[in-house]
């Protein structure tokens, strides 16, 4: 007998039942549709808008984990490529980052996960606008989309500056930096980035 939809889990593990978006803005730009494997062989490539209404949120992290160079280009200038294009060994990172979890918390991984991205996801940020031959900067809304999107960086890059160099497996990493920025620690590079973002455009209004 096939699974229902409601049978299938994450891993075959965590259940995708009850999990909760707290930012309503954000409810139709994270996809919880239930997987087991977040792995769906890049269908939505070349189609535009779908990697919010296509693609499981927790395929679109671990694939924002798996960019080349970018957490080392972006954050200290070297390149990096720990993870890139070795899928099946991020997984099975993830998959132990979210046994951590749920171990230390006692709560559903998919939850922290979810709650992470909401507590990352910046409200305003700047942009330069020129008017008559001068640049200035302006304080803008962020589109709910993109508030997912700068979410997912935010906590790749978090997690990559907190991975440097670091004598704890990556899966620790990745468990300890989604912990803190699901219950919006100071201690958590990819909050401390939303609030300095907030900031500058608070000082740009």
């Amino acid at each position: 007998m096939s699974k229902t939809k409601k049978e299938i889990k994450l891993f075959n593990k965590w259940a995708f039942e009850d999990i909760k978006i707290k930012d309503r803005t954000l409810e139709n730009y994270i996809n919880l549709k239930p997987i087991i494997v977040p792995h769906s062989a890049g269908r939505h490539e070349h189609k535009r808008f779908w990697k919010s209404s296509k693609v499981s949120v927790i395929e679109r992290f671990s694939n924002r984990l798996l960019s080349p160079g970018f957490i080392g280009n972006k954050i200290r200038g070297r390149k990096s490529s720990y993870n890139s294009g070795k899928k099946n060994k991020l997984l099975k990172s993830l998959e132990n980052a979210f046994t951590l979890i749920e171990l230390i918390t006692e709560q559903n991984p998919i939850q922290v996960l979810v709650d992470g991205i909401c507590n990352s996801a910046p409200r305003e940020e700047t942009t330069r606008i020129a008017l008559g031959g001068i640049r200035y900067a302006s304080a803008v809304d962020i589109a709910p989309q993109r508030r997912v999107d700068l979410a997912i960086k935010y906590l790749a890059q978090a997690i990559g500056a907190r991975s440097h160099s670091n004598v704890r497996q990556f899966g620790e990493n990745l468990a300890q930096e989604l912990m803190l920025a699901a219950n919006s620690s100071q201690e958590s590079r990819a909050i401390k980035r939303k609030d300095e973002i907030e900031r500058i455009a608070v000082s740009a209004r």
